[in-house]
């Protein structure tokens, strides 16, 4: 018999074995054209007399990553047959069907595997139910078919944190029925031979659930969890209810509650505002068109200008990776307490059962720590994380274009100053780029890389490409005060400063904020930041401040009566010794009311609702601005940004997304009530206006490209 399929069999033919292979590139979404495809397959393959059993697979590089997520929100996602509607189809054949699996099999993908009577696989592949991570649940039978397969507790510890599932787990599980090296069609031919249809016909949905004898304790547990670790999502709260529900319904009573839950997220605000994250970042990590076709320059070592808390953050990162560290320091014992930091952060993984020791120790190793910047001459990228001080970074970067070999990539960590001004001491500005990090850069996942006017096309390719080697969320930026991030903070603190003078306290502006999603007030990170970094800046700005424009002292006050924050005890609040907890303090109060005195102003009561609209729509104002100068490439960039670097609500989408979801027009219309209540600092954007008056949103909005600077 031939393999080869005929023009109107839409599958490949395999003795009395049926193969049917679909391919939706890149990762085999299960969009509509593929489960019609499926379909045709089945149905041929059951009216064909000649065929005994059926195989499943993907094309390409996996069996399917889940739904086409494309397609969310369209008629087509609808359409029949919706893929619960072809999973079930596929478990009622009448002819064994067997899921040949390479890759992974990740949501959707794992969800149809599920539907057929068996499943075998490389051994290799990786098995996931990570919906969850989407703000959705399972919606193809998971959360009904899993737990009959492999117990409740397991099944609920799988859905509600979408971890990934490695084939011998998945195989010791029960999820998977063989494994093999090579050959994974052949074996899945051989092994569908064997089978008839009879006991051949094993439908996961038929099996009986195991109802745990604690089951309401374990349900209650995992409920308690989800609302700590996951707060404001209610996608884990979801998953929860439905493999509760599969505990005490049939399969069919089972299926239509979770489909139920899962259009619920589905048509949601949060499951849209983080998909919209998802295709977001990967847009940001795209480099611009100019830099698509760069030839990638080779970066292996890399050297590391500051010991301090980024300096040691930036040479983990870059350890964690794989690549060799050059950490240097002008003085020794400026050295040696830094390569102590690194040694305690490794240390406290290790003991959390979060890094194997070895592996820690590895890392380790590969930080080499030294006072002699010579030695940084055969690196190939140098990132500086030295004092935010334009002099310093200037003789730093005059040391550099002397000692470091033609061609290596030369960065600044500084999240202010100007990068042109920088790159301007040196023989080669084109090699010149900003790279900005988080605290701690370790951990943080954002890397604003900041685009100078004369940063080469391929140094920007490079980075962005390093960038996702050591895990990181890229974004590009273009030159400006503070860049994007810290551009779009400063009217973000100016309100919560103006709302402190007009009446509200710092722990209620805080905690409506922190409410709304944030992972901590705007007051409270100033404190854990240390005020005087911003106090540092506003100096700076000073002389370029207009007499005129409104001025908040608060924060000053606070710098000048020694309260920088958690490291001196004290700043918006006070903090006892070896604590972060923050206590309201009545010498802030004090001070509060004395600088609104000073300006005239008489306290009232603020609303919640009032410090949120004044905050959120302060940064929305300036994102606009921000577009309007190119400094950023797209208004999702700025969502990337702010999610990812200022610990935004990924449930809201970032500040844009969540302008668009109050709505534009509202947005716009609150904007011009401040700027006729508290003055020019709120003079609406003419893009926002423009925006408005064509109907477009914000959070998609793309600046053209003659007009970037990033």
């Amino acid at each position: 018999m031939s393999n080869a399929a005929s023009s109107h069999t839409p599958f490949t033919r395999h003795g009395r074995v049926a193969v049917i292979t679909w391919s939706n590139p890149p990762v085999n979404g299960i969009s509509f054209a593929l489960r019609q495809h499926v379909t045709a397959g089945l149905d041929a393959a059951l009216a064909d007399a000649d065929i005994d059993a059926i195989v499943l697979t993907g094309d390409g590089r996996m069996f399917s990553g889940g739904a086409d997520i494309r397609e969310f929100n369209t008629p087509r996602s609808t359409a029949e047959p919706t893929t619960p509607q072809l999973i079930m189809r596929i478990e009622n054949c009448a002819k064994p069907v067997v899921a040949a699996i390479h890759g992974s099999a990740l949501g959707g993908g794992l969800e149809l595997a599920l539907g057929c009577h068996w499943r075998v696989a490389l051994s290799d592949v990786s098995v996931a139910l990570p919906e969850v991570k989407l703000g959705l649940l399972p919606g193809g039978g998971g959360t009904q078919r899993l737990p009959r397969l492999i117990g409740v507790p397991k099944a609920l510890d799988w859905i509600v944190t979408g971890r990934t599932i490695p084939a011998p787990d998945a195989r010791e599980a029960g999820v998977l029925d063989a494994l093999f090296d090579t050959d994974l069609i052949g074996n899945a031919v051989a092994f569908a031979s064997k089978l008839d249809n009879t006991t051949g016909l094993r439908a996961t949905g038929k099996l009986p659930v195991r109802v745990p004898a604690d089951a309401a304790d374990l349900f209650g547990k995992a409920r308690e969890h989800a609302r700590k670790t996951a707060r404001g999502m209610d996608a884990p709260l979801q998953c929860i209810a439905c493999v509760e529900e599969s505990t005490r319904s049939t399969l069919e009573e089972g299926l239509r509650f979770e489909r139920s839950r899962f259009m619920e997220l589905v048509n949601g605000t949060q499951s849209k505002a983080i998909r919209h994250l998802f295709f977001a970042e990967r847009e940001a990590a795209k480099p611009p068109r100019d830099a698509q076709d760069a030839t990638l320059r080779d970066v292996r070592r890399v050297g590391v200008i500051g010991a301090g808390t980024m300096g040691t953050g930036i040479a983990m990162a870059f350890a964690n990776a794989g690549y060799p560290v050059t950490l240097v320091e002008v003085a020794d014992a400026n050295l040696q307490k830094g390569l102590s930091t690194i040694q305690r952060n490794y240390d406290a993984t290790v003991n959390k059962g979060r890094l194997a020791a070895e592996v820690a120790q590895a890392r380790i190793d590969r930080i080499h720590g030294t006072t002699d910047m010579r030695q940084l001459a055969d690196m190939d990228l140098v990132i500086e994380a030295a004092f935010e001080d334009i002099a310093v970074k200037h003789g730093l970067f005059r040391q550099l274009d002397q000692i470091v070999r033609q061609g290596a990539i030369l960065a600044t960590n500084t999240s202010r100053l100007d990068i042109n001004d920088i790159a301007a001491v040196t023989t080669r500005p084109q090699d010149v780029v900003g790279l900005h990090f988080f605290s701690p850069a370790n951990v943080m996942k954002l890397l604003e890389i900041v685009r100078g006017s004369a940063t080469a096309a391929d140094v920007l390719a490079t980075v962005l490409h390093v960038a996702k080697k050591i895990g990181k969320v890229p974004a590009v930026v273009g030159v400006c005060d503070g860049f994007v991030g810290n551009r779009m903070v400063s009217p973000y603190t100016r309100e919560a400063h103006f709302l402190l003078e007009e009446g509200a306290t710092p722990q209620q502006v805080d905690q409506a904020l922190e409410r709304f999603g944030l992972a901590m007030g705007p007051l409270r990170m100033g404190d854990m930041a240390g005020l005087d970094i911003s106090w540092a800046a506003r100096k700076r700005l000073a002389p370029t401040r207009p007499r005129h424009i409104r001025y908040c002292h608060i924060a000053d006050r606070l710098c000048e009566s020694g309260r920088l924050g958690q490291k001196t005890g004290a700043g918006f609040y006070r903090y006892e010794a070896g604590s972060r907890a923050p206590i309201p303090d009545p010498k802030v109060e004090e001070i509060i009311n004395a600088c609104a005195a000073e300006s005239g102003i008489t306290r009232r009561a603020i609303t919640d609702e009032e410090i949120i609209e004044r905050t959120m729509y302060a940064l929305v104002n300036e994102a606009a601005r921000i577009l309007e100068d190119g400094v950023a490439q797209r208004g999702s960039d700025i969502d990337v940004i702010y999610v990812n670097g200022y610990s935004f609500p990924a449930v809201r989408g970032g500040p844009l997304f969540h302008a668009d979801t109050v709505g534009l027009p509202r947005v716009l219309e609150r904007i011009r009530e401040f700027h006729r209540v508290h003055g020019e600092l709120w003079t609406p954007a003419p893009l926002l206006e423009r925006l408005v008056a064509e109907g477009r949103p914000i959070s998609t909005y793309e600046v053209p490209a003659a007009m970037r600077t990033a």
